[in-house]
């Protein structure tokens, strides 16, 4: 089956879709971003995602492109033309179309929409977190407003090419201060040796991620203790466990941080029963 791609009101061939040369998306990284899981043919936390693109749109000034009902309308539509069951939905608003200039467009410029969607190897998925992962850390060079999930992300590509150049899956930013605030493309969770779950908190500094919403609500089921503070690098080394957490890796062990083992080197208790409970506690559309 071809791929289909939804571009500003049509539903095109991949091969075929594209964009201006002029969209603020790709001369000013001027749009906003949201990936959305498909499990079992179903969109995962989407009234959730919705919620978060429509924060980020305030936060741009970038006017929402049509009502929050259609836009679900055509995430699914996506789906279902691409035949996925399991995979990513991904969904891109930008400022729209307009002659390059720093200052926005005129009033009444339409935003641009593209929305894309592909399968993904659950099987690989599942068998990557039965082994974990390893993630390097890097110095946070980011702007301070990663609580928008913007499309400027070049500080996040950089990180993960150097990540990637030393068989690591993922890089954990560390802030000034010595604290982790969040991963290229998740977030970042320690578990201490006396079993206390900790995050930083989303207020400020990283993205709150809405896998990252919903393991909270699993772990308040379980009966895990949650602390929602900051943490160094080197208190994760000396963690009983370390996971992180997006829509494209739900629950992800992580069993080396830069080089170092982590806990007992292999997926802990506490991650996997997180992973294992995920989908119970997550909106399905």
């Amino acid at each position: 089956m071809s791929r289909i791609a939804y571009v500003n009101g049509r539903y095109l061939p991949h091969r075929h879709a594209s964009v201006h040369v002029e969209d603020r998306g790709y001369q000013f990284a001027d749009g906003v971003y949201e990936v959305c899981e498909v499990w079992n043919g179903r969109l995962v936390d989407q009234r959730r995602h919705l919620d978060r693109l429509e924060r980020s749109l305030r936060e741009l000034s970038i006017a929402a492109p049509m009502s929050r009902a259609a836009l679900a309308g055509v995430l699914e539509e996506v789906v279902r033309r691409n035949g996925v069951r399991d995979g990513l939905v991904y969904l891109q608003v930008t400022r729209g179309v307009a002659r390059r200039d720093h200052a926005f467009p005129p009033a009444g410029t339409r935003p641009s929409v593209v929305v894309t969607a592909r399968r993904s190897d659950r099987r690989g998925q599942e068998a990557l977190a039965a082994k974990g992962v390893a993630v390097i850390t890097v110095p946070e060079n980011r702007w301070p407003r990663v609580d928008i999930k913007s499309t400027s992300l070049l500080p996040n590509v950089l990180a993960k090419q150097q990540a990637k150049e030393v068989g690591a899956r993922e890089a954990w930013f560390v802030d000034a201060e010595g604290n982790v605030t969040e991963g290229a493309s998740t977030n970042a969770w320690i578990v201490t040796p006396q079993k206390k779950i900790v995050t930083r908190p989303a207020e400020s500094g990283i993205l709150r991620g809405i896998t990252r919403t919903v393991v909270l609500e699993v772990a308040a089921d379980l009966g895990y203790a949650v602390e929602e503070r900051p943490f160094t690098v080197a208190e994760a080394l000396k963690a009983a466990e370390a996971f992180i957490t997006a829509a494209t890796t739900v629950v992800m062990p992580v069993v080396r941080i830069d080089g170092h083992v982590v806990g007992e080197g292999i997926p802990g208790p506490i991650a996997t029963s997180l992973r294992l409970k995920f989908h119970d506690f997550s909106e399905l559309a």
